[in-house]
């Protein structure tokens, strides 16, 4: 096209609408939109060129504006994250979706959907392919991609089958293990979404995108212990119950069992192309398994992967009302300690908290806790952290995400695992004079009734103990003394 076409993106905060946007930058011809439910969260990440509007899928009167002007609306969400009721999760924001495109005269909108066939598909790809029924049929021609496994580092299913390689030398497979799947590496998907916008489109299309390697997840597994040089031994358990698997999941990889159970269950239907229209109508050729498994390495090993499948928030991942009940007062627990250093060195130190670095203090503690989250079906430690040393607004933090951050001056996390109340920390530092400051941590929690109150006072001892230990590594790390290692 020779005029500027004005592109709509949702989904700019998950991992392929994070890769999809950086491939969009790289046109000139486009004027770029994205939609966010938490504006801030994206801001901090894009060019002054992009503009970031704020806009919620499950509420229709704030999706007009958005998709005014629009051109092409890239449809990138999803609820994979949601508790129970996800499908019409969903459905209820892609009906309001198609509804607010038509209305604003969108020409085309483009939806990433998932591969499979027949009657017995999972919940979640049925879903999936509801969706894309839903905005073919919104009067506005679509473009609906499906595809299969996604391999790239920082995606969802690579995540999880590198998780398994790496950590266990046996595995007790469950049966989806032998499903047969067509993989795609991220960088073929992007060029398909790319390409798209000047694909010429009269009516609705599905396109079955894939590699050109059909393989079971098994398969898929052997080839990365290969290129890691790592074998391993797969002993099949077909007693093994989606549920089972799902919290097998959950312990030795960063998909936790929630969002584990939707993926087993998805992982039990073959997801292969059936119809290749799309290698005959676009000029993408995807490269096969063992390439995209060296690009998904190369990306790993020299940390460019720049986003994440923990990066993305679900349609439901907002700050809990809690069906409108009031809260009690916030209970607050604060100290402070004074370092020998400067404001930047105290704060490089909280800045790198969590992850593979741990937290200063009680790390086998923090790793209970994390345990325990799984358990109950929350996010557990497995997420670690985007980047090893910096830290923006939204980044997943094992089980915390940065709410607020001020460059040498405050860092705010709000906690994500499972608990009776909602709860944040926060770090702010304070230059006293030159080569002294005051560094200072808050424990903020709202509890809800009695079960909030009860959590609190029982644990207020050892979250004593684990936070002023913290503190004070931290002012010992800053001023360059050598800590003592925390089991």
């Amino acid at each position: 096209m020779s005029r500027t076409t004005r592109i709509l993106l949702t989904g700019a905060t998950g991992y392929v609408g994070g890769r999809l946007l950086e491939a969009l930058e790289r046109r000139d011809d486009l004027e770029i939109r994205c939609l966010a439910r938490r504006p801030q969260n994206l801001r901090s990440r894009v060019s002054d060129r992009i503009e970031v509007v704020a806009g919620d899928l499950t509420k229709p009167e704030s999706l007009p504006p958005a998709l005014a002007g629009i051109d092409v609306a890239f449809y990138l969400a999803h609820a994979l994250g949601s508790r129970d009721g996800f499908a019409a999760e969903e459905q209820r924001a892609a009906a309001n979706f198609a509804r607010a495109a038509q209305e604003a005269g969108v020409k085309k909108i483009v939806y990433l959907g998932g591969l499979g066939r027949g009657e017995s598909l999972s919940p979640h790809l049925a879903s999936r392919q509801e969706v894309g029924r839903l905005l073919r049929e919104s009067g506005v021609p679509t473009i609906e991609f499906r595809a299969s496994i996604i391999i790239g580092s920082g995606s969802l299913s690579f995540e999880m089958i590198r998780a398994l390689v790496r950590k266990l030398p046996v595995m007790i497979t469950p049966r989806w293990v032998g499903s047969m799947a067509q993989p795609i590496g991220i960088e073929d998907v992007i060029d398909y979404l790319v390409e798209s916008i000047d694909f010429e489109l009269h009516e609705s299309r599905i396109f079955e995108i894939g590699g050109p390697d059909r393989a079971s997840y098994k398969q898929i597994m052997q080839e990365f212990g290969r290129q890691r040089g790592l074998h391993r031994w797969m002993i099949p358990v077909p007693v093994l119950t989606p549920r089972l698997s799902s919290l097998w999941l959950g312990l030795v990889t960063p998909v936790y069992a929630r969002v584990g159970r939707k993926l087993v269950d998805s992982l039990q239907n073959d997801t292969v192309v059936e119809d290749d229209s799309a290698l005959r109508e676009f000029s993408v050729r995807p490269r096969g398994l063992r390439s995209a498994i060296e690009r998904a390495l190369l990306h790993e090993d020299h940390d460019l992967a720049t986003t994440r499948w923990s990066d993305a928030l679900s349609m439901r991942d907002t700050i809990p009302t809690w069906g409108g009940v009031t809260f009690g007062s916030r209970i607050v627990d604060s100290r402070h300690r004074t370092a020998r250093c400067s404001r930047e060195s105290a704060f490089a130190v909280i800045r790198g908290i969590g992850g593979e670095r741990g937290w200063y203090y009680g790390n086998l503690l923090w790793r209970i806790r994390g345990f325990l989250d799984l358990l109950v079906g929350g996010v557990g430690l497995r997420r670690g952290r985007r980047d090893p040393d910096n830290l923006v607004v939204g980044d997943a933090l094992d089980f915390w995400r940065v709410e607020s951050i001020e460059p040498n001056q405050l860092l705010r996390l709000q906690a994500e695992m499972k608990l009776p109340g909602r709860a944040w920390l926060q770090f702010e530092v304070e230059q006293l004079e030159p080569g002294k400051s005051r560094i200072t941590q808050t424990a903020i929690f709202d509890p809800i009734g009695l079960a909030g109150l009860a959590y609190w006072y029982v644990l207020y001892p050892m979250h004593t103990l684990i936070f002023a230990g913290m503190l004070r590594r931290i002012a010992h790390i800053a001023e360059g003394r050598r800590p003592r290692q925390s089991r």
